[in-house]
């Protein structure tokens, strides 16, 4: 595990590229006569010189309304969260990026939070010690600006200016999760996967206390809303080393609260050439995905520098296609739970050959029920459950030595759609998973040249999936073939199609002169590799 880079407790240096924002901000609290202070995750990340893009507020009074008001006037967006608790979000337009951050995002979240009474009330209901630290927003801008580019020290943290009443400083140096309160759990549950997200996020250990709460508290889980539980889970998956995140959510007594269908697969024997049982292979499934869908370190990891990569995948696997979450961060789920239906379709031969008949294809459907149980959205249920129900596909369009044919290629792109990339990658992340350290180069090598070829006749030259334009429509076949609208004209451009899209024709004389063999042929030939 990374060890925390310890906090400047001497001061707080706010970015220069916060520092807009916040004074406008300021500004209008001023005006209002409102009391404003910096809370929770925004300190956290600056004390421990995390590029952030998102700031927390908590002001007395509604903070709904206030929050209405100043994305109005500062050109953002408005956001309820929470109307019970008065929390609120502003999105607001950035000007400059993140300094250290390669791609911040267009906007700051501002999220807005309620107090009355005393702030140091408020900061007793928070979760952790680390996120109960305020400071006022006043003292949190200096009177007169620094230099272009500087990050500006307030007062001292260890001064009067910072409010840390539980030592949230003391944790920040120890790399330590510590909870404010034993009630904290029990005031918002959701806070049991949120510990394990922080742990992954900063890279620090759950002090002993906090451990001892979770696993006690586990059993309220369920009862948090499910996009709530769905966001935690893609957070914390999205973070490196997702399989000892994993094994942590599970030893909290966790992961199969979340998602009860992976108890079945604890102690699942499998075939010898498995290092792992069921449960613990998909466990360690999303840290292959990582290991193979990210650039950095490829060339000196021994094993991902045999994996065929584009540098546009970088791009692919970080697109947001689901809920906010990105393509790599869905694939890692898909690698959880790819083999979920393996204890329920594990059956022994007279031969004492274990087989998994199936797995795939009921392993889809339960991902589907699993993730419209979270609320994830249409598509990424349909993403996931199709790479889970190809994810035998690519090894199993290869036959004996030979290479799969350009129209097994053909199909498997069409077939799979946006799902086609992504599922090689499952495909060769469960090769490894399956493998663990017992892993041989030259299979290994094997493997890694039968995806390259599938990727080399499936993508152009930018890395897309290769489109071929329609050589004929259906006017032009019944016109030249005089055919009636029917099915058989569907079924003929179909062939001719997967014919172009296999480089077998090319030219429109071409394309009819097939559709008149496959019209003349009572069972047309075609490869089904």
């Amino acid at each position: 595990m990374t060890s925390p880079t310890p906090p400047d407790v001497a001061g707080i240096s706010l970015p220069r590229e916060a520092r807009p924002v916040l004074q406008s901000l300021h500004d209008l609290f001023n005006r209002r006569g409102v009391a404003a202070y910096l809370v929770g995750g925004f300190l956290r990340d600056v004390l421990l010189g995390r590029p952030t893009a998102d700031i927390d507020l908590a002001v007395r009074g509604d903070a709904v309304p206030l929050a209405k008001e100043m994305a109005d006037h500062l050109g953002g967006t408005f956001v309820l969260l929470d109307e019970a608790r008065s929390t609120a979000r502003m999105v607001l337009p950035r000007r400059r990026p993140l300094q250290g951050s390669g791609d911040p995002g267009p906007h700051w979240n501002v999220d807005m939070a309620s107090f009355s009474g005393d702030i140091e009330q408020d900061l007793a209901g928070r979760d952790f010690t680390i996120d109960a630290l305020a400071l006022s927003l006043a003292d949190a801008l200096p009177e007169t600006p620094g230099r272009d580019g500087d990050r500006q020290p307030v007062k001292a943290a260890t001064g009067l200016g910072l409010l840390d009443p539980f030592g949230g400083l003391d944790d920040l140096s120890k790399g330590r999760i510590k909870v404010v309160s034993d009630h904290v759990f029990i005031d918002d549950p959701v806070r049991l996967l949120r510990a394990v997200r922080l742990t992954a996020r900063l890279g620090f250990s759950l002090e002993q206390g906090a451990y001892s709460l979770i696993e006690r508290d586990s059993h309220l889980l369920p009862t948090v809303a499910p996009e709530r539980l769905r966001d935690e889970l893609l957070k914390t998956l999205a973070e490196p080393e997702a399989s000892r995140n994993l094994r942590l959510m599970d030893s909290l007594g966790l992961l199969c609260r979340l998602i009860p269908e992976l108890e079945a697969a604890r102690g699942v024997e499998q075939p010898k050439e498995h290092y792992w049982d069921v449960f613990y292979h998909c466990l360690e499934t999303p840290t292959q995905v990582e290991r193979l869908t990210t650039r950095k370190g490829r060339e000196w990891d021994n094993v991902i520098s045999h994996a065929p990569w584009r540098p546009s995948l970088e791009a692919h696997f970080d697109e947001e296609v689901s809920d906010g979450h990105t393509r790599r961060t869905l694939v890692k789920l898909a690698g959880l739970l790819h083999d979920i239906a393996k204890p329920a379709t594990r059956t022994i031969e007279p031969t004492g050959r274990m087989r998994f008949f199936g797995h795939d294809a009921q392993g889809a459907e339960m991902c589907q029920d699993i993730l419209r149980r979270l609320r994830l959205s249409s598509r990424g249920v349909n993403l996931i459950s199709t790479m889970v129900r190809h994810h035998l596909r690519p090894t199993q369009m290869r036959q004996g030595v030979d290479m799969p044919t350009p129209r097994a290629i053909y199909r498997y792109f069409r077939d799979l759609g946006e799902a086609a990339i992504d599922t090689l990658y499952l495909n060769m992340a469960d090769y490894l998973a399956a493998k663990g350290p017992s892993i041989e180069t030259d299979d290994w090598q094997g493997h890694c040249r039968l995806i390259g070829h599938i990727m080399q006749g499936g993508l152009d030259g930018e890395g897309a999936p290769r489109k071929a334009e329609r050589l004929v429509d259906g006017h032009l076949l019944m016109e030249t073939l005089g055919l009636p609208p029917g099915a058989l004209v569907g079924r003929l451009l179909e062939a001719i199609q997967e014919a172009h899209g296999a480089g077998e024709v090319a030219t429109q004389q071409e394309a009819l002169a097939l559709a008149r063999r496959l019209m003349d042929s009572p069972q047309p030939q075609g490869d089904s590799r």
